[in-house]
């Protein structure tokens, strides 16, 4: 009878052997050599929010305040084809974890088969012929012991790799929403712009009509009537370029939100205005544990650092276990039957003597993979702050610049009516009208350009903070 004592020691001691790992220990790269700031310096002075005033990830885009935008942000997220594709590589990540696991386990295989054989001869001195059939069935294992840890540092870099798949998601979807919230803001922009320059057009309409009826009653000169006209054509080729980017901004958002630009169509919004969320302050720990792209940059020096283990394993010998049962017989009765049934137990070793520096190459290649992770994950995270201090420094800059040119287009407004009257009374030449005419229109629109920037910025801001400025999002 056969000892299964001896059986039960080897399967004991493979599985001790199966604790060890050869890879090195994974350890987070720090970010730069220098310590990190507390602070971003473009803060100084800055006007913290309350906590009641922050927000999640997930809604930051309601900070602007339009409902037609958190519509097709919904829409977004559901049918962008950018988002989409990032979905699938995350799945895609998350089935190879699965099918590293599996070799952790024994492959069972089954197998069978029925055969029928003739052929012609002679019986009793007589032609004649003899036929035969076979069956057999056959039931086989094999398992690999994961002595030296490389199957587990594959399911490790696996792992890694899956999580670096769920942040480029994450990265896409915020990179996706950012690009529409832009898109929608700039169409907004234009739509503001159009009414604007309509109402200015219409304006010019009536100076040119005061100049026609000026110069019928001899009073002012055909040159007044000229640049009244010159002036009205002007705008008016204005607002025909402000409806080709109205134009382009709805087919851009179009194909973020899945849809043909040719059957999509967003109305004007006359009551639409530029709403600035205030925002607060952050810190740089914060960032870093929030923003996708750093996150899948860390987890890829993860994964480069399992690939190491991989092939360091590769120094160790190889056993492998295997068992094999058949049975064959001339009926399917037969196959049940003990003395029909054969088996095997099989134990294999493997171990490379001499492969001329192959492997040592392979583990060189590997070391030389996670040196550029971190150096990837380091500059990825050393961008991450340029990018938030020079959001910071625009939203600083472009509040005091809205206040200013504020201040200039209420005074050109008035300069506008000033020169106007003034030119009714005959006491300015129409040269004056259109240069004040000229001047606020301008300022308005920077007015109305500014408030938008300042809108833009807070998006971009918010991209930089990993979608918003909430720590525990």
């Amino acid at each position: 009878m056969l000892s299964l004592k001896p059986l039960a020691l080897a399967g004991a001691s493979l599985i001790l052997l199966s604790a060890c790992t050869v890879g090195p220990a994974y350890e987070k790269p720090n970010v730069t050599a220098a310590a990190l700031p507390a602070t971003y310096k473009a803060l100084d002075g800055w006007k913290v929010a309350t906590p009641g005033d922050l927000i999640d990830r997930g809604d930051w885009w309601t900070l602007l305040g339009d409902p037609q935008l958190d519509a097709l942000i919904a829409r977004v997220n559901v049918s962008n084809q950018t988002i989409a594709a990032a979905e699938a590589g995350y799945r895609q990540a998350r089935a190879l974890v699965r099918e590293q696991r599996a070799s952790l386990f024994p492959t069972i295989d089954l197998s069978g088969s029925a055969t029928r054989s003739g052929g012609s001869g002679s019986t009793s001195g007589a032609g004649g012929s003899s036929s035969g059939q076979r069956y057999q069935a056959g039931i086989g294992a094999s398992w690999e012991p994961d002595l030296w840890g490389r199957i587990r540092q594959g399911i490790n870099g696996a792992k890694a790799s899956e999580q670096a798949s769920a942040a480029d998601l994450a990265g896409a979807r915020l990179s996706m929403q950012g690009e529409l919230a832009v898109n929608y803001l700039g169409l907004r922009q234009a739509d503001a712009e159009i009414a604007l320059v309509t109402k200015t057009v219409e304006g010019y309409q009536r100076s040119l009509q005061i100049t026609q009826n000026r110069y019928a009653a001899a009073i002012a000169p055909k040159s007044d009537v000229l640049q009244a006209t010159t002036q009205l054509a002007g705008a008016q080729a204005d607002l025909e370029s402000l409806r080709q980017t109205r134009a382009t901004y709805e087919n851009a958002i179009a194909t973020l939100v899945g849809q043909p630009a040719s059957g999509f169509r967003l109305a004007a919004d006359p009551a639409w205005s530029a709403r600035v969320p205030e925002i607060p302050a952050g810190v740089p720990s914060t960032l870093l544990e929030r923003r996708p792209d750093i996150a899948a940059a860390e987890r890829r020096v993860a994964a480069a650092n399992a690939d190491i283990g991989v092939v360091r394993a590769a120094f160790f010998p190889t056993l492998g276990l295997s068992a094999n049962g058949a049975a064959s017989g001339s009926s399917l009765g037969e196959l049940f039957k003990a003395s029909a049934n054969t088996w095997s137990l099989g134990l294999t070793a493997a171990q490379t003597l001499f492969d001329a520096g192959a492997r040592k190459a392979r583990v060189e290649q590997a070391r030389a993979s996670y040196d550029a992770a971190v150096a990837d994950y380091r500059q990825t995270a050393l961008a991450a702050f340029e990018d938030v201090e020079n959001q910071l420094t625009a939203a600083q800059v472009l509040e005091r610049r809205h206040a200013l040119l504020k201040t200039s287009s209420d005074a050109a407004d008035q300069t506008e009516q000033m020169m106007l009257n003034q030119y009714k009374a005959g006491q300015v030449a129409y040269t004056d009208v259109v240069t004040a005419q000229a001047s606020a229109l301008s300022a308005r629109r920077a007015l109305l350009t500014a408030a938008v920037a300042r809108q833009t910025t807070a998006v971009a801001l918010i991209q930089a903070l990993g979608g918003g400025w909430k720590a525990s999002a």
